[in-house]
């Protein structure tokens, strides 16, 4: 979603016709990110104020990866989270009970303000003996001011007070990508994955056999596609050039 649909929250130039083109052609799609904090309904709402309309059943969020996730291993559960709506939604939504009281889980997502206390509580769980999972490992996010902490940097501040590594599910673990393909009833072989970063979509797309088309409207510059042992199938500048394709 980020860097290829909407860029600080702004239309990329073509997305929406990109998006448009993918709907005419009844061209089955999802929009994914590792952004845990807010509903697939929230994120309707916010893209659709940018230019973009599609149906909260298309967006795929690393929060309902995860969700899905811990449904497969341990159903019913509990799980003390540090999150927002977009996680605590999810979780609720599968029959989690959500709980600091020893939980089966401590899962870590995305928040606008960290909370010293939550992480403590987090530390002590794990210590005693909570599965450590986590949305994402992206360790920082944007924001007008400049870089912000995300998952990923307080996953480590937890890992290293506790000596227990979390169990990442977004990006670029290639779960989240099997998990979409099967909401998308799609075989990989006729899948593409677009988007904007090579240490996270592509190659959660390359590990999950996708062909893998990088934008350059996001975080991404040409000059960066060499530093990487892999490479996408194809580098674009923005959705904008894939419309007459579909």
């Amino acid at each position: 979603m980020d860097g290829v649909l909407v860029h600080e929250g702004k239309l990329i130039p073509g997305a929406d016709t990109f998006i448009e083109r993918l709907r005419e052609t009844a061209t089955p799609f999802l929009v994914l990110t590792n952004n845990s904090i807010y509903t697939p309904r929230d994120l309707q709402f916010r893209l659709r104020h940018t230019g973009i309309d599609l149906p909260v059943e298309s967006i795929w969020t690393s929060a309902l990866a995860t969700a899905a996730f811990l449904d497969s291993q341990r159903p019913q559960g509990s799980a003390y989270v540090v999150g927002e709506a977009g996680l605590t939604t999810a979780l609720h939504d599968i029959g989690y009970i959500l709980t600091d009281s020893a939980p089966d889980y401590v899962v870590l997502g995305e928040t606008r303000t960290y909370s010293f206390e939550a992480v403590t509580t987090a530390i002590r769980l794990v210590d005693k003996g909570a599965r450590f999972v986590a949305t994402n490992p992206d360790p920082t996010g944007p924001s007008s001011e400049g870089l912000l902490p995300a998952t990923g940097s307080v996953a480590a501040l937890i890992s290293r007070a506790t000596g227990v590594d979390p169990y990442f599910v977004g990006k670029p673990n290639p779960l989240m990508m099997r998990a979409a393909l099967n909401r998308l009833e799609a075989h990989s072989e006729t899948t593409a994955m677009i988007g904007d970063r090579m240490d996270t979509d592509i190659v959660a797309g390359l590990e999950a056999g996708l062909r893998t088309v990088l934008v350059l409207s996001g975080i991404m510059k040409a000059d960066d596609v060499d530093r990487y042992p892999f490479r996408p199938s194809r580098v674009v500048s923005s959705v904008a050039e894939l419309v007459q394709e579909i």
